[in-house]
């Protein structure tokens, strides 16, 4: 079973927006789509791009960097379909988002 870890409060995080959290060394990038919040590694594979500063359109996130694009469901890339990003479980506990990060 995974253990889930509080990383924002729903407040901290408005339909339409993202935020970037750091658990134990590990970047999370954190979406609220329309009231679903994902959480996906932060980091862009391609050069080390915050993920979680890029345009998030139609719940895929494009890195601000160099534009290669993930869609936030299940990590797929639209640029390279052979690389994805780990897609994290989410659960919300009253108002705290916690994540399956362990």
């Amino acid at each position: 079973m995974p253990e889930f870890v509080t990383l924002a409060r729903l407040e901290d995080l408005p339909p339409g927006s993202s935020k970037e959290v750091e658990y134990e060394g590990k970047i999370v990038a954190l979406f609220n789509l329309d009231g679903a919040i994902v959480a996906v590694d932060g980091i862009c594979p391609h050069q080390g791009g915050p993920l979680a500063d890029g345009v998030c359109r139609g719940g895929v996130v494009t890195c601000p960097w160099h534009g290669w694009q993930f869609n936030l469901r299940d990590g797929r890339s639209t640029t390279f379909n052979s690389i994805r990003i780990p897609v994290f479980e989410v659960r919300i506990e009253g108002e705290a988002i916690q994540v399956a990060v362990t």
